[in-house]
C-alpha cells in the first residue's frame, strides 16, 4: 500500500467514524450495504454531516466564513483530487469514481447556506431546501448504487428524490422545537408556530405519506446488494413517522420523538427477513 492509499483509508475511516457517532440509524443502514457499497456511503454522509453541523452547532463561531471555506476546500479537492481535510478527502473520491455532478454538490451547499440565516420559509424556499438538504444527497447515493448505469439512474431518479424528501420533512417534525425555539427556523411553509396544531399537522403527514409512496416503489428497483440497507432507513423512517403521527401536535412540540436503539434492531431483522424472502 503506498502512502496515499493509506491516507485515503484513514480518511475512509474518519467518515465512517463520524457516521457512528452522529447517527446510529443511518450507521446501521450503511452496514447492511454490500461491502462495495459502505465506504463511499460513509464518505457521502461524513461530508453532509460536517457541512451540517457548521451551521447547526458551531455557535460562537464564523459560520459563515467555515462553510464558504469548506466549499472553496472541496473545490480545490475535485481539482487536485486530494485534501489534507480527510472528510473532504474521502467524499471527493467518491465524486470522481462514480462521476457524482458538481451541481449536486452544489446544490447542497447552497441549502447550507441558507441555514445560516434565521427565517421563515415560504414554499420556493421550502422546496429550494429540501432539494438541497435532502434529495441530491439521495442522488449521490444512487450514483454510487446505480454503478454508472445512467439509465438505471434515471429511472430510479424520481424515487430516489422522494425518499430523501420523506427522510427530511420527518426530521423536520422530530426537531420542530429545537428548529424553532433554539434555531429560529420554520421550514414548513405558511405556518404560524403560535396557531400550529392538529389540523395543520395532518397535512404536513399527508405530504409525507405521499412522498413515502413514491420511494417504494424505486427501493423495489435498487440492485439487490442495495436494496436491504436502504429499505431499513426507509423501515426505520416509517416507524418513527408513526410515532409521530399518533402523538398530538402539542406533544411535538414539547419533545423530540425517538426511536429506542432496541427497537431499532428489531427493525434490522425484520427488514432482513423480508428481504431475503423477496416479502418487500
Amino acid at each position: 500500500m503506498n502512502n496515499k492509499s493509506l491516507f485515503d483509508q484513514v480518511s475512509v475511516e474518519c467518515s465512517k467514524l463520524t457516521t457512528h457517532r452522529y447517527s446510529t440509524s443511518f450507521g446501521l443502514g450503511i452496514r447492511t450495504l454490500s461491502k462495495e457499497f459502505r465506504n463511499p456511503i460513509y464518505a457521502i454522509y461524513g461530508y453532509v454531516r460536517f457541512a451540517d453541523e457548521i451551521v447547526d452547532t458551531f455557535h460562537g463561531f464564523d459560520k459563515a466564513y467555515l462553510l464558504e471555506k469548506f466549499k472553496m476546500d472541496t473545490i480545490e479537492a475535485i481539482e487536485q483530487g486530494i485534501s489534507l481535510n480527510p472528510i473532504i478527502n474521502s467524499f471527493i473520491q467518491v465524486v470522481h469514481q462514480y462521476n457524482i455532478e458538481w451541481v449536486l454538490v452544489e446544490t447542497f451547499l447552497k441549502s447550507m447556506e441558507m441555514d445560516l440565516e434565521d427565517r421563515v420559509y415560504d414554499q420556493s424556499e421550502y422546496e429550494t431546501y429540501i432539494l438541497g438538504s435532502a434529495e441530491v444527497v439521495g442522488l449521490m447515493c444512487l450514483r454510487v448504487f446505480t454503478r454508472g448505469d445512467e439509465t438505471q439512474y434515471q429511472h430510479l431518479k424520481p424515487s430516489a428524490m422522494r425518499l430523501g424528501a420523506a427522510f427530511q420533512k420527518i426530521n423536520f417534525l422530530r426537531d420542530l422545537k429545537d428548529d424553532y425555539q433554539d434555531l429560529g427556523r420554520v421550514y414548513f411553509p405558511n405556518i404560524d408556530m403560535t396557531e400550529f396544531n392538529d389540523t395543520t399537522k395532518k397535512l404536513l403527514e399527508k405530504e409525507i405519506e405521499s412522498d413515502f409512496r413514491e420511494a417504494y416503489k424505486g427501493i423495489l428497483l435498487l440492485p439487490r446488494e442495495a436494496r436491504y440497507g436502504v429499505y431499513l432507513s426507509y423501515t426505520y423512517y416509517v416507524r418513527l413517522f408513526e410515532k409521530i403521527r399518533i402523538l398530538p401536535a402539542s406533544t411535538i412540540l414539547k419533545e423530540r420523538v425517538r426511536i429506542p436503539n432496541p427497537k431499532k434492531l428489531t427493525l434490522m431483522f425484520g427488514s432482513y427477513l423480508k428481504h431475503n424472502f423477496n416479502l418487500l
